[in-house]
């Protein structure tokens, strides 16, 4: 996944959102252990303060955790990433509908476009 950043927001706030994406969409398995706070910079391209910020949050956030000597690892709690992936869906439709709405579609509009496009897409 690209580490392209936007300018008006923390770069921390960016790579949370980015790790968390992983967690979910499984490219991070529950209990994987992730690479060092200087290795996931370099890939980054950003300070490793940077990245050490990021990860304190989603420790933080009970998304991962740290073993003093062996580095830190995805939370094994399936309940607490499920949690989050459904957070994050519900953000993006949120988003979706806005922008829907923004067209001059109204949620019924919208349901039957998707449906009509679904179709088309089989």
């Amino acid at each position: 996944m690209p580490w392209d950043f936007q300018n008006d927001r923390p770069i921390y706030l960016q790579l949370m959102e980015k790790i968390m994406l992983q967690i979910v969409s499984g490219r991070y398995s529950a209990g994987d252990k992730l690479a060092s706070v200087r290795d996931m910079a370099a890939e980054a391209g950003v300070n490793p303060n940077t990245m050490q910020k990021a990860l304190a949050e989603l420790e933080r956030n009970g998304l991962v955790f740290a073993q003093r000597t062996s580095g830190r690892y995805i939370t094994d709690n399936m309940e607490k990433i499920n949690s989050l992936r459904v957070q994050l869906a519900k953000e993006q439709v949120s988003k979706f509908l806005k922008q829907m709405e923004s067209l001059g579609y109204t949620p019924k509009d919208t349901v039957a476009f998707l449906e009509n496009n679904l179709e088309e897409e089989r």
